[in-house]
């Protein structure tokens, strides 16, 4: 995760990261996409960029034109479209024939409570005055409702990655049960120690080995305080297909390059070897990713 040149090409980066938020979000953001596209650049990275709002992917698309590492995701929310498969096309078209599948999330604004240690502000009064609605994977018998199914279904077809986005815990293990069962290539447990799935790292590993599972951390859930250190340095540690992100982004956070210089002393306290790091930083996320 050092510093220097240009990367033009994913599989040329020194880290990727799959989780970044630039403006304009739902919230206020640090950097343009444009900018922190910049920023990743300086650095030898690749960012995926995340919107609550929805799509990325346009974004990406006007930044790759640029020369910038950049790709896209979209966020099955309500304000977005929703939970279906015609905005995952949609999206898909906006972002062009890129080098790595395309992150699809799903709903990150389910309106289960929790409340929020970051210090933030909405982006525009419309959110203030009519919020986005909530939406789930499950129906009310707990079950995985017709719409979710689907989009995992379509991800057989499409070069796309299934995002768990933040289902709570037994949404997270149905859809990795339906996952299987219905042979999707990815499913990535979107950062699973966040309070809304309260996933452990002895939680995951009971998960065992399975090929298209990737886990998600985050530095945001430590760094809120949402996971103690102990979890935190296990899932970085001993878990399979770790992929780790900032889910930074917020003007409240540290900026990118504060990120990287905080992630080797992390990694130097745990006691992760050269590999280990390239796997978590590098290599896992880019098998994710590739097509």
């Amino acid at each position: 995760m050092s510093t220097s040149s240009v990367v033009s090409e994913p599989g040329r980066a020194r880290f990727i990261d799959v989780h970044y938020h630039a403006g304009p979000d739902a919230y206020l953001r640090r950097h343009s996409a444009l900018r922190a596209g910049g920023e990743y650049q300086a650095l030898d990275g690749w960012v995926v960029l995340k919107n609550h709002l929805g799509c990325t992917a346009a974004q990406a698309w006007e930044a790759r034109q640029r020369g910038l590492p950049v790709s896209g995701s979209v966020v099955l929310n309500e304000i977005a479209g929703g939970i279906d498969w015609r905005v995952v096309e949609r999206s898909l078209c906006q972002h062009g024939a890129a080098d790595l599948r395309f992150i699809v999330h799903l709903p990150t604004v389910t309106g289960r409570k929790h409340t929020s240690r970051l210090a933030r502000e909405v982006s525009h009064p419309i959110l203030g005055e009519r919020p986005v609605k909530p939406l789930t994977v499950s129906d009310d018998s707990g079950h995985l409702n017709p719409a979710t199914l689907e989009v995992l279904r379509m991800s057989r077809d499409y070069p796309v990655v299934i995002s768990t986005g933040h289902a709570n815990r037994e949404e997270v293990l149905r859809l990795v049960d339906a996952a299987d069962r219905l042979q999707v290539p990815r499913l990535m447990l979107n950062q699973p120690a966040n309070p809304l799935t309260g996933l452990s790292a002895t939680d995951l590993l009971a998960l065992g080995s399975l090929p298209f599972l990737y886990i998600e951390q985050t530095a945001l859930t430590y760094l809120l305080g949402y996971q103690d250190e102990e979890d935190f340095s296990r899932v970085l540690r001993e878990l399979p297909q770790v992929v780790y992100s900032s889910d930074l982004g917020q003007t409240s956070q540290p900026d990118i390059r504060p990120w990287l210089d905080l992630s080797r002393k992390w990694f130097q306290a745990f006691d992760l070897d050269p590999p280990r790091i390239e796997a978590i930083t590098r290599g896992w996320p880019l098998q994710m990713l590739s097509h």
